[in-house]
């Protein structure tokens, strides 16, 4: 769990510094890099919290 959420908080500061040099630079790559980072960032938490509701609902039923 600790290492999820290490990546998934290295993953967005990477996003993140991807957006500062975008507005440093004015180059759109870097805006681009920025949106694939955050977009593959939120589709991994999405599963990793699906994964952990269905680990839940299993230990119910």
């Amino acid at each position: 769990m600790l290492l999820f959420r290490l990546v998934f908080g290295l993953l967005l500061v990477c996003g993140l510094l991807c957006f500062a040099m975008y507005i440093g630079t004015g180059q759109a790559a870097w805006r681009r890099r920025g949106i694939v980072i955050v977009k593959w960032t939120v589709l991994a938490a999405c599963g990793f919290f699906a994964v952990l509701i269905l680990e839940r609902l299993a230990l119910v039923l």
